[in-house]
């Protein structure tokens, strides 16, 4: 065998034998949501309609609370997704050169404190489970200098106690070194959370997009964030639709189950953004709604199929 397919070899017998002796602890379905700022300058409400008609109960939300004027009303956002019968999983936070927690620009890193604290206002009011926290700037792989991690630290470390005032999860997320200059794996992502050193600051946002760059092996990854773990981006080898690439979906449902990710609070979030090296601008304009009804349609059949095949061995 191949070395990925001795990991899959292990990781399946451990599945196998955990589903025999513990059967009741596989009844309960992973949590399926959807992170919805791949769909651009769509309505809430178009697309709260197209993850209805999909079969989702839960969103995570744009973090588009930019300034105190902007992003998702919490009233108009909490009834629009009633009458979808949505919840809201967490808030994909956004985390740029102009809030970047790491920044040598210490007002950019204030920035950084203050969408935070928007944020979490309104993730309390939506009763979001957690806050996506990228630790350096996305798309800005060159580091400024050698003190970004600790500077990132000491930034988060302040506002650390509103996290756990909000009851939100502050979730940790590692990417790709092609965008950011810091914290790519798991590992890393648990070095930060053990720097900043807060119970607020104790859970990982995983991306297999970006595991498959930086990690030896999906699975494993997964195994080694354990209970960390409280959200897990999906799309497939390519970034696109489930089904349409070479991701090894089955192996990496075993490893979630393994670590009892089917509890509640835990999410498998679809973020299929596309190939390429920059999905941000689509952000900003607006989107092809037949491809993306398509697209979440797809991924969402495609995840629950495996997921019974996977439960059925």
């Amino acid at each position: 065998m191949q070395n990925y397919e001795k990991l899959n070899h292990t990781i399946r017998k451990k599945f196998l034998e955990d589903k025999s002796k513990n059967p009741d602890v596989f009844s309960r379905r992973l949590s399926l949501s959807w992170s919805n700022w791949g769909f651009g300058l769509e309505t809430l409400e178009d697309s709260a309609k197209r993850l209805k008609a999909a079969g989702l109960e839960w969103i995570e939300l744009h973090g588009n609370h930019y300034g105190p004027d902007l992003g998702y009303d919490p009233k108009t956002t909490i009834q629009i997704l009633s009458d979808n019968g949505l919840g809201v999983s967490g808030i994909c936070g956004m985390f740029s050169k102009d809030n970047d927690l790491s920044s040598n620009r210490g007002i950019q890193r204030q920035a950084a404190i203050d969408y935070i604290r928007r944020e979490l206002s309104f993730g309390e009011q939506v009763n979001a489970h957690y806050l996506l926290v990228v630790p350096g700037a996305v798309g800005r792989p060159a580091a400024y200098d050698s003190s970004e991690f600790i500077r990132s630290v000491e930034t988060l470390r302040l506002v650390a106690d509103m996290f756990t005032e909000k009851g939100i999860r502050c979730a940790v997320e590692p990417i790709r070194s092609a965008e950011v200059s810091f914290v790519h794996t798991v590992s890393e992502a648990k070095a930060y959370i053990k720097a900043v050193d807060h119970p607020g600051i104790a859970h990982i946002n995983g991306d297999v997009y970006h595991m498959q760059s930086e990690e030896k092996h999906i699975p494993t990854a997964i195994l080694e964030a354990g209970e960390m773990l409280t959200n897990l981006h999906m799309a497939d080898s390519n970034r696109r639709a489930l089904g349409e690439g070479a991701l090894d979906l089955d192996t990496i449902i075993m490893a979630l189950y393994l670590i009892r990710y089917n509890r509640p609070g835990c999410f498998v979030t679809p973020e299929p953004l596309g190939p390429g090296g920059d999905p941000y601008p689509a952000m900003n304009n607006i989107p092809d709604q037949d491809l993306l009804d398509q697209m979440v349609h797809q991924t969402v059949s495609y995840f629950n199929e495996r997921e019974e095949a996977v439960l059925a061995l």
